[in-house]
């Protein structure tokens, strides 16, 4: 029989952490579940896609939050928090109550409350320091290794989703019908570790932080996602520099050298990649289908906001409204194959531009209501320019602008939908924490 002398002894730093697990088990849960597969359904725009195992996470996570606030009895959020926050609120609830069908809107009412008010406030709250910021901050690392790990076999064994004819093109396990999912994840991915790279930490997390880096690399290439290369090359770009010149010019070439080797040197979709990489200067000239579709849309979602531009045309309104105001030249629908699932024509739901969906649906009012929170946010991260140099929290803070960053560049491209959507809700949770509360703290 074992005496107590032969146990084994769990040291301080790991009672720590598996203290810290358990007290952020609601955040990682949701992370952890966007792993499941989500059964082929649609990545509907808007605010569509609800209903996976992740949203369920997110909605225990925002029950558990509000328990622990009742046992607590305190002021859970300052002022300023609150405001910033809960300012969406009112453009929300503002189209709603002004549509001409506002039965229809409550699930859109709902899904916006979830992902850019509840479960960001919820994250805020259950993050208490930086540990707690790095281990939610290294799950979402540990999403994007695993999906890229998915994403990059897809590519390899022709079993990804179809793209040119070929079945792959890398979507992790969201499936044809969200290709922007696994793109997503590995670009959060990519910004965490290059913002932890470039901060104070200790070698060791730095050199797993370049390594993670490296290994995120090939499958956001093979995601063949253009907004998400953009929206990548930005938000990495922004944090290089607010890291310091020298360090910025360092790590690029190093990125450089990185991508001739895999695309370039081992030949890995070279071709393919640099089609998509000058489809990018080419969508005014020679526009593809997709881009034809993405600029009718926007113009459609023009039109709609012109009809109404205090209110919009309410919430899920985009898809009744959209025939209406579009031209001839939209198709149809979207072709999606492969990663399992057979031939589909997706229907075109909403304009792929945050902004522009926002704009059409909920009017001048509920877009100064969302960009005025996300200003705030970025404000906040910014501020404090001390918070990036050497020992004042500089990976955090490299972290959460590089996120905030990365999301309001790409929705530009994209818009809220599809079971990715909740993981942007924890981005948010995550940036408003250094923006509001961790910050100060530092």
């Amino acid at each position: 029989m074992a005496t107590a002398a032969t146990l084994p002894v769990v040291g301080p730093g790991a009672r720590d952490l598996l203290r810290r697990a358990g007290a952020l088990s609601p955040v990682l849960a949701v992370v952890a579940l966007l792993l499941v597969p989500g059964g082929g359904g649609g990545a509907q725009g808007g605010t569509g896609g609800t209903g996976t195992v992740a949203d369920a996470a997110s909605g225990l996570l925002v029950l558990v939050c509000l328990v622990r606030v009742a046992r607590g009895r305190a002021r859970p959020l300052t002022r300023t928090a609150a405001v910033v926050l809960g300012l969406p609120v009112l453009g929300i609830c503002l189209a709603a109550i002004t549509s001409n069908d506002p039965a229809s809107s409550l699930p859109g009412v709902a899904r916006y409350v979830q992902v850019f008010v509840l479960v960001p406030a919820a994250v805020l709250l259950t993050v208490r320091d930086r540990r707690d910021f790095a281990v939610v901050a290294w799950a979402l690392v540990g999403l994007a290794l695993l999906q890229g790990a998915v994403g990059v076999a897809q590519y390899l064994t022709g079993t990804g989703a179809s793209y040119q004819g070929e079945d792959i093109r890398a979507v992790g396990t969201f499936g044809a019908t969200d290709v922007m999912g696994m793109a997503t994840v590995v670009s959060y991915g990519l910004v965490v570790v290059t913002g932890i790279a470039l901060g104070r930490r200790p070698g060791r997390a730095r050199t797993a932080a370049l390594v993670c880096a490296g290994l995120l690399f090939l499958p956001l290439v093979l995601s063949f996602s253009r907004g998400a290369w953009i929206a990548t090359v930005l938000a990495c770009g922004l944090q290089l520099l607010l890291a310091g010149p020298c360090r910025a010019a360092r790590v690029a070439l190093a990125a450089g050298a990185l991508g001739v080797v895999l695309v370039g040197g081992l030949g890995i979709g070279s071709e393919l990649v640099e089609e998509r990489v000058a489809s990018i200067t080419r969508v005014t000239a020679a526009p593809d289908q997709s881009v034809t579709d993405r600029y009718t849309m926007w113009a459609a979602a023009g039109e709609m906001w012109r009809a109404e531009p205090l209110t919009g045309v309410g919430l899920k309104g985009f898809p009744r409204y959209r025939d209406a105001h579009a031209s001839v030249a939209l198709s149809s629908g979207s072709d999606t194959a492969g990663a399992g699932a057979g031939f589909q024509r997706q229907p075109l739901l909403s304009p792929h531009n945050m902004y522009l969906l926002v704009l059409s649906e909920q009017g001048l009012v509920g877009l100064l209501a969302l960009v005025g929170s996300w200003t705030a946010l970025l404000v906040g991260a910014l501020r404090r320019r001390g918070g990036f140099g050497p020992g004042s929290g500089a990976d955090c803070a490299l972290v959460a602008t590089g996120l905030l960053v990365w999301q309001l560049v790409d929705f530009f491209y994209a818009d809220i939908g599809g079971p990715s959507t909740v993981l942007m809700a924890v981005v948010f949770g995550l940036a408003a924490w250094w923006s509001l509360v961790g910050a100060r703290r530092a």
